[in-house]
């Protein structure tokens, strides 16, 4: 892979005369600035045009300055704020001027130099920091350098000779004969690293970004070391031989004499490499990186880092290009990166849909926020119904031709379907799913409607959806599932054709024969339904079906409908459909609890109409005429709303003697409707609890009278003997003994009547006992407020001279006065005065 593109930046022609002996030592650049430092002790200024085409680079000599006969140049330094160049030749440096290449008089030359280094922190607007290591000397000096003077400000003694050494800031990264360490010369503290084998292997101590130094160490290891000692970075296995190092994030370049090779500092993996013939150094600037080789110059420029990115998506190395484009995020544009990370989520959600690692693609394209209409494209028979869209998903190597695997693989083609189904319901609620509901819903449609998952294309429909109507009833048509079509056109508030839809599906159950309870649900929905008109078209048809389903559209309405319908207006229609007429009436008096009177009259005719002509049918069914006689009875009993009189005229010549009996209670003809009980209907059982009825919630002597009336029927005919006695011995309680001798027949024995007798007896003397056990416990309430009454009153009071009265505020002198219950003093006389007033 590329990542850097090399260019010839300067090479030095052949003269044709004799042995060339050009060779290039050293290089500086700043900007569009070249110095050449020669092996003869000449230093050359040339200046290269860069132009966007790296195939043709124009580079001009603009002077030159020989430093001496003999001797190679060590070593150039450009210090820009300054203007000055420093040149380290023949064991001395020199400053001249970065353009005219004159020397600088003021600045004599600093003698016996082995080695120095410009800490770039140090620089200042009017000043730079220089740290220069002597020959042969533990000691190194510190310099400021200013525009016309410089003058030594410390000197810092290490541990060992340095033979290298690099600075950032006050921090001195040092490599001696057998080691590196890191010193601070202001605080003095020494930080020992790692040792090396100068025998072996190249020394290399170069500063590699902010903060950080990168190494040459043991076992051909190229270390990154922080100014604290720290490392961010795992060490690069380059190989044997390395004569120079360059970082150019995220790549450290290793020069050898015939190649240099290109290392990711983010996973440590060789990544290019680059031919040279007899390299010297690299030469890192903010743009590229120089090689400097003996008879040229050529320069390495980085492939832009969203090429490199594209180019790895291309090679399928995603989770590569996610790692790269995370770690150089502050090196790009804001908007560039957001784009290249969504572009890379996404392909990488590709790669894993075509290898059916479903579950981390989904997530992938939920991530990065890939516009659904994407996936739904990829599938046959799944069509995209926005006009502005148009396919843009970067194209992967792996990818599959879905229309094809449908057709030759079918069970990995539902895979398919099943993760478009998980997908779309997953991003639907998401801002990017907003954007294209009806895509989302018609495709989703369509998948339920091909899988034939009835109960989630049903819920799909019902609910508030986006469905192309025209492209869904089409379809729903062609599959006959007309059940889901009217719920279609319902969830888009076209009611009367859902309506229309059903009653054809049950009129003839041979079109859809997949829901059986589509009856029901047309009731459902016209009860739920705010619009009247639709429901007096079709609430005729449904009542005409089914009365008891149908009269529901009234009473099951919901909570919160908006749509009511007076009693009137369901009367007009209700009159034709008895059973409908009937439980409506229920509905406004058990439910809505209607008070009016003729609502219950009429409900109460509803049930006598009903019964009768039941009793009249020879093959009536007896269960649901008991039930409704019930129902009928309870109501009569317990309204208190209908004309008892009328109502009693409908059914006196009838066989409903029960009914009678209760109307003639209502009325208050509670002997009438006993003696109905006894001789018409001939229900003992009944008259019995006719009288309890009649008599709960009223006095003990109301119950006593009915009571005896009922005994006084059965006394007057012999063949009530028995039932007669039955109602004494049940109801002891119920009459008063008294009058029961008064009118029981001479004949009777005492046998007869004897349990009877001891009931009502044993009845009598609990009565008394317990009104006499009430006063006991009277008399005790009233002897407790007696006693709490005394207490309260009866205590020591302390009187004294300082005492006066509450009246006249003059002091209690005798021996009697008056205490008001609100605890004051007072004179008899005074409160006999207040008394008379």
């Amino acid at each position: 892979m590329q990542v850097f593109t090399p260019a010839l930046v300067f090479q030095k022609t052949p003269s044709g005369k004799g042995r060339d002996k050009f060779s290039i030592q050293c290089l500086e650049c700043f900007g569009k600035n070249l110095y050449i430092g020669t092996k003869e002790g000449a230093v050359e200024y040339l200046t290269v045009n860069n132009p966007s085409s790296q195939q043709s680079l124009t580079v001009r000599e603009v002077g030159k300055r020989q430093m001496g006969r003999s001797g190679a140049i060590i070593k150039l330094t450009a210090i820009p704020v300054l203007n000055h160049l420093l040149v380290l030749w023949d064991g001395s440096i020199t400053v001249l001027n970065m353009f005219s290449l004159e020397a600088l008089p003021a600045l004599k030359k600093i003698p016996n130099v082995l080695h120095f280094a410009v800490s770039e922190s140090g620089l200042q607007t009017d000043s730079a920091e220089l740290i220069v290591a002597s020959s042969r000397k533990k000691t190194v000096s510190v310099y400021k350098v200013c525009v016309d003077r410089w003058e030594c400000v410390k000197q810092v003694v290490l541990p060992q000779e340095p033979v290298l050494l690099a600075a950032l800031g006050t921090c001195l990264c040092v490599a001696t004969c057998d080691r590196y360490f890191l010193h601070d010369h202001q605080s003095q503290n020494t930080t020992d690293l790692f040792l090396h084998n100068l025998g072996k292997q190249n020394i290399i101590a170069n500063k590699c970004g902010k903060g950080e130094f990168v190494l040459n160490g043991p076992g051909c290891l190229g270390m990154f070391v922080m100014m604290n000692g720290t490392s961010q970075h795992p060490p690069v296995q380059w190989p044997d031989g390395v004569m120079d190092v360059a970082v150019h994030f995220p790549y450290v370049l290793a020069l050898q004499n015939q190649s240099v090779h290109i290392y990711s500092i983010l996973d440590q993996q060789l990544k290019q490499t680059v031919p040279v013939h007899n390299a010297r150094s690299l030469v890192p600037t903010e743009e590229s990186v120089f090689i400097v080789a003996d008879k040229e110059i050529q320069r390495l420029s980085p492939v832009p880092l969203e090429d490199q990115i594209h180019e790895l998506v291309n090679r399928q190395r995603v989770e590569e290009a996610l790692t790269l484009l995370e770690r150089v995020q502050h090196l790009l544009p804001r908007d560039s990166y957001k784009d290249l990370h969504k572009n890379l989520i996404c392909t990488s959600g590709m790669i894993k849909f075509y290898r059916e690692a479903f579950v981390e693609a989904k997530e992938l394209f939920i991530k990065g926020d890939l516009d659904p209409r994407e996936i739904i494209s990829l599938y046959p028979a799944m069509p995209v119904l926005s006009e502005d869209f148009t396919p843009q998903t970067t194209s992967v190597s792996n990818a599959k031709d879905l229309w094809t695997l449908s057709r030759n693989d079918w069970p990995t083609f539902q895979q398919y379907l099943s993760f478009l189904e998980d997908f779309l319901r997953e991003v639907k609620p998401t801002a990017q799913g907003q954007t294209c509901l009806q895509d989302i819903d018609s495709a989703l449609f369509k998948l339920y409607l091909e899988k034939g998952e009835n109960e989630k294309l049903d819920q799909l429909v019902s609910t508030q959806n986006n469905c192309n109507l025209q492209m869904c009833v089409a379809d729903l048509e062609q599959h006959k599932r007309f059940f889901t079509l009217g719920l279609l056109y319902q969830s888009q508030g076209q009611h009367f054709n859902a309506i229309q839809t059903w009653i054809t599906i049950v009129e003839d159950e041979s079109k859809d024969p997949s829901n059986a309870n589509v009856f029901q649900h047309i009731v459902k929905t016209l009860s739920n339904l705010q619009h009247k008109q639709i429901i007096w078209k079709f609430v005729d048809w449904v009542i005409q079906r089914d009365q008891e389903a149908g009269i529901q559209i009234f009473t099951k309405t919901n909570a919160g409908s908006h749509t009511t319908f007076a009693p009137e207006e369901v009367f007009t229609i209700l009159n034709s459909y008895p059973v409908a007429l009937t439980l409506y009436l229920e509905y406004l008096v058990n439910e809505s609890h209607s008070k009016e009177e003729k609502h219950h009259t009429m409900l109460i005719t509803s049930y006598i109409k009903r019964i009768l002509q039941s009793l009249a049918d020879d093959h009536n069914n007896e269960s649901n005429t008991e039930e409704m006689r019930h129902k009928l009875q309870q109501l009569l009993w317990q309204s208190s709303f209908y004309n008892a009189d009328k109502i009693y005229d409908q059914i006196a010549s009838s066989s409903l003697h029960v009914e009678q009996a209760i109307l003639l209670g209502k009325s208050g003809k509670h002997k009438k409707a006993l003696q109905v009980l006894v001789y018409e209907e001939k229900d003992q059982q009944a008259a019995e609890c006719f009288c309890w009825r009649t008599s709960a919630g009223r006095d003990k002597k109301f119950t006593q009278t009915i009571f005896l009336t009922l005994l006084q029927i059965y006394l007057k005919s012999s063949h009530h003997v028995n039932a007669a006695v039955d109602l004494l011995n049940k109801n002891p309680e119920s009459f008063d003994l008294s009058i029961v001798l008064t009118v029981l027949p001479e004949s009777w024995s005492l046998k007869v009547v004897l349990r009877f007798l001891c009931e009502s007896l044993r009845g009598t003397v609990h009565d008394k006992r317990m009104r006499g056990l009430e006063m006991s416990l009277a008399k005790v309430e009233t002897l407790r407020h007696r006693h709490a009454l005394m207490a309260a009153t009866h205590e020591k009071i302390q009187v004294d001279r300082g005492c006066v009265c509450h009246s006249c505020q003059k002091r209690l002198t005798g021996a009697e006065f008056l205490r008001r219950p609100t605890g004051e003093l007072t004179h008899i006389t005074c409160h006999n005065g207040e008394s008379s007033h």
